[in-house]
């Protein structure tokens, strides 16, 4: 019978329909079935892992069995049921659906062939180190938590997620209208891929493919074309060319057999050998013997062939007709503050470092909160033990702890929390080595409140955290590459064509630069006049605009990078192979139209490096006495437009950059005469965009012009602009301590003028000297007798009335000596 209090309203079935539809479509697709961008886990997993942190299931605990873990998840999270929560369980821990999995499983779980899991009652699980790492922090209050189902307790939104987990291990899901198929990458690169939009919010895509170059598939297998993976990294949308990984062997009675060891992803291998003994029966493949599956925890799939079988085109038809060669379709969809969204690759990224900076911020202000509840209870120590016998005889005189508390707060300000945390105090706590670690913890506190509140009032510290701890997750969990990126038929990459060849890179006084081929130069006899070099004029003490020398020589690898440092602390870096092929007498390209250079730079230094490693640094120094050492792997980021390689203050340049491998000492020379000797060693590695530490301080209207390593065998030649010079041995140089003013390397005044150049010369070599009016002089070193620090030194040039020296250059021959 119907309720008199009830009201009953007809509606129409339609839009009844429609509503009720479009309820359920968004519940599937926000509850079940799509990834958050900002974790990468649906919210099973999330609350399996959850579960499995309930249980303290770490990496370093003891397995449970996997029915109580899905009895948990079922009963406080996920309430639906065991028997659908176990797969999700199982695909966490198999080592070839995730590229980095988040659960260690013990027991059956599978097998890429499709065999199933034994029953969860027979398995066992905890968490990995990075599915453990997904929750650190989590109660810090990072993170929002929601009621759960039934509302008996809370479970978090999402997690902090130390690791890229999105982009890291994928995912794929079906919702109503939509669906998801995030391929997985390599830990690694996507986390240098995370530091270099941390660097460069403006880097783009084909950047960014520099450091993550694709997909890595925990199945490994080969990539074929660039332009797909480059497609879904800008639109989120793209179909990549997946292949197994093949080879040929020598088998048995010297039959060849094709040998496959990797599979394409989700391809399995039982099914691959069942298609192709079926093309094989029905005569679509011949040429084949037998096929066997020899693996073990390995894949190997040994075909044997006839004797006048041609393995090529075999592996060609296998391609061509089975799942040896498949297709990964991506389509990047993920919840991004609960809605839906089509990410590209750079979105997702985005997406997770926004999420990281909040988790950091929310937890460094839980720490202060901290910090500063404990100071507060450490300054109330401070005062009762400042007023030790009073705050005794109140609390003796006192009738209970109400009392006691009352007084103590109202003779002493103290507050209610201060209060009671002294009355609590344990009478050991007044011994005098009590008293000093009280005061010795509340100096700490305070310490760490100014370093938190620091952190709080900068963007750029919150963003270096983040950098800093995927850093140490890099370093921890990182692993190799697995699948091989190969350009596919009609796409080639340039610096595969070009062959690894030794050549000689010349750049000249005048900015002329160019690239020769060693075998332009045909080996001669020892003492041999050589061949010419360069189309230069010879330099002579006539003023003459164009005259030039060769400057900087490299021998290098046509793979080799060279790298272009400007006074204003951009680099620009080059493959040696892009410098322009001329002959041994061509003048060369003028490197301003060879390089994007802003408006007033000039080139400051120039390097040729094999690769960008962390075996060796960079040491620059600046006009004003500022020095900066970084790995050299910091560079490897680098743009068409140059980067920026040290920051550089209004007024200041750069004026030299060194390599080193750490274990080098420098020399700095200063205009007035000035110089320091220190090690490199005294220096810390510092990120690229810095400004770097006083390595010298100049007296006002001083600064710094020469730069050089103190190397065994070599003098330093330093000239003053009346053409007055002199070289002396680096052991006259004391070691000091960077940062001070200086000793003197010459002895300036009226004859000598102020010093204008600085150099590491050997005896062999030969100088340019070079005038403000544009005079030349080339001089040999051995001809400049080496003289004590403390000395004026001899002439070197002599300069016309009203002209100066500007500097000195080593000049490079080149021969074909050697």
């Amino acid at each position: 019978m119907q309720n008199p209090k009830e009201r009953i309203e007809p509606i129409n079935v339609s839009d009844e329909m429609k509503k009720s539809f479009l309820d359920y479509s968004m519940s599937v697709i926000v509850s079940r079935a799509l990834p958050d961008a900002r974790d990468g886990l649906k919210p099973s997993q999330r609350r399996i892992l959850v579960a499995m942190n309930d249980l303290s299931l770490y990496p370093n605990k003891q397995h449970r069995k996997c029915a109580k873990i899905c009895g948990d998840t079922s009963g406080n999270y996920h309430p639906h049921g065991e028997a659908v929560i176990y797969p999700t369980l199982v695909n966490m821990a198999q080592s070839w659906g995730m590229r980095h999995p988040l659960v260690d499983g013990q027991g059956n779980f599978g097998s890429i062939d499709g065999d199933p899991p034994a029953a969860m009652r027979y398995t066992e699980a905890r968490m990995t180190h990075l599915g453990s790492a997904l929750m650190n922090d989590m109660d810090k209050d990072t993170v929002d938590y929601v009621a759960n189902y039934d509302e008996t307790r809370t479970e978090p939104v999402v997690f902090p997620a130390a690791i890229p987990n999105l982009l890291v291990n994928g995912g794929t899901g079906i919702a109503v209208g939509m669906a998801t198929n995030i391929p997985p990458h390599n830990l690694g690169e996507v986390i240098d891929a995370v530091c270099a939009i941390i660097d460069d919010p403006k880097i783009s895509i084909d950047d960014i493919m520099k450091v993550m170059p694709g997909p890595d598939f925990p199945t490994g297998g080969i990539l074929c074309g660039v332009k797909p993976i480059e497609q879904y990294f800008k639109t989120g949308r793209g179909s990549v060319k997946l292949r197994g990984k093949v080879g040929v062997e020598e088998g048995r009675q010297g039959k060849d057999c094709i040998v496959i060891t990797e599979v394409p992803y989700n391809v399995n291998p039982e099914e691959l050998i069942k298609r192709m003994a079926e093309l094989v029966n029905e005569k679509k493949l011949e040429g084949i013997t037998d096929i066997r599956n020899e693996s073990d925890e390995n894949i190997r799939i040994v075909i044997e062939l006839k004797r006048d079988a041609i393995p090529k085109v075999l592996i060609a038809n296998l391609y061509k007709s089975t799942a040896l060669e498949s297709s990964f379709s991506s389509n990047m969809l993920a919840l991004d503050h609960q809605r839906p969204r089509l990410l590209s690759v750079k979105d997702a990224l985005n997406c997770y470092i926004e999420h990281r900076r909040e988790v950091i911020v929310r937890r460094t202000r839980f720490e202060l909160a901290k910090a500063e509840a404990r100071a507060h209870i450490l300054e109330g120590y401070r005062i009762a033990l400042d007023n030790l016998d009073d705050f005794v005889k109140i609390i003796r005189a006192a009738k209970n702890r109400d009392e006691a508390r009352e007084k103590l707060i109202k003779k002493y300000d103290l507050s209610m929390i201060q209060a009671n945390a002294i009355l609590e105090m344990r009478l050991y706590q007044l011994t005098g080595l009590e008293r000093e670690k009280i005061e010795k913890e509340y100096l700490e506190i305070i310490q760490l409140i100014e370093e938190l509140r620091s952190i709080l009032a900068s963007e750029r510290k919150v963003l270096a955290i983040v950098k800093s701890e995927l850093v140490e997750i890099r370093e921890k969990y990182a692993t190799p590459r697995r699948t091989q990126i190969v350009p596919d038929e009609g796409e080639i990459n340039i610096e595969d064509l070009i062959a690894k060849e030794g050549c000689i890179i010349t750049l000249s006084h005048a900015g002329y630069i160019k690239r020769t081929l060693l075998s332009a130069y045909k080996a001669q006899r020892r003492g041999g006049k050589g061949v010419r070099g360069m189309q230069t004029k010879k330099a002579t003490s006539a003023t003459d605009e164009s005259i030039d020398f060769v400057e900087h020589l490299f021998t290098a690898s046509t793979h080799d990078y060279l790298m272009f440092f400007t006074n204003k602390g951009r680099v620009y870096v080059e493959k040696a192979y892009e410098i322009p092929e001329m002959g041994r007498a061509a003048k060369g390209k003028a490197i301003a139209n060879f390089l994007q250079m802003q408006p007033g730079e000039t080139i400051a230094a120039m390097l040729c490096v094999e690769g960008f490693t962390d075996e060796r640094s960079l040491l620059m120094v600046t006009a004003d006495g500022t020095v900066k050492k970084t790995k050299l792997a910091e560079y490897k980021n680098f743009r068409k437009g140059g980067i920026i390689a040290i920051n550089i203050d209004e007024g200041n340049e750069l004026i030299k950059v060194l390599l080193t491998d750490g274990n080098d000492e420098v020399v700095l020379v200063t205009h007035d005469g000035l110089s320091l000797r220190f090690h490199v060693e005294q220096l810390r590695d510092q990120g690229r965009a810095t400004r770097g530490v006083a390595g010298i301080r100049p007296k006002k209207g001083d600064h710094v012009i020469g730069a050089a390593i103190a190397n065994e065998g070599a003098t330093l030649l330093v000239a003053g602009s009346n053409g007055i010079g002199k070289r002396t041995e680096f052991s006259e140089y004391r070691k000091q301590s960077r940062g001070g003013k200086g000793i003197i390397t010459m002895k300036t005044g009226e004859k000598t003028g102020k010093v204008v150049a600085a150099l590491s010369v050997q005896a062999e070599d030969e100088i340019m000297l070079i005038t403000e009016k544009g005079q030349m002089v080339r001089i040999g070193i051995d001809g400049i007798r080496t003289a004590g620090r403390n000395t004026q030194g001899v002439r070197l040039v002599n300069v016309n009335k009203g002209d100066s020296l500007t500097g000195i250059a080593q000049v490079i021959e080149i021969n074909d000596d050697e």
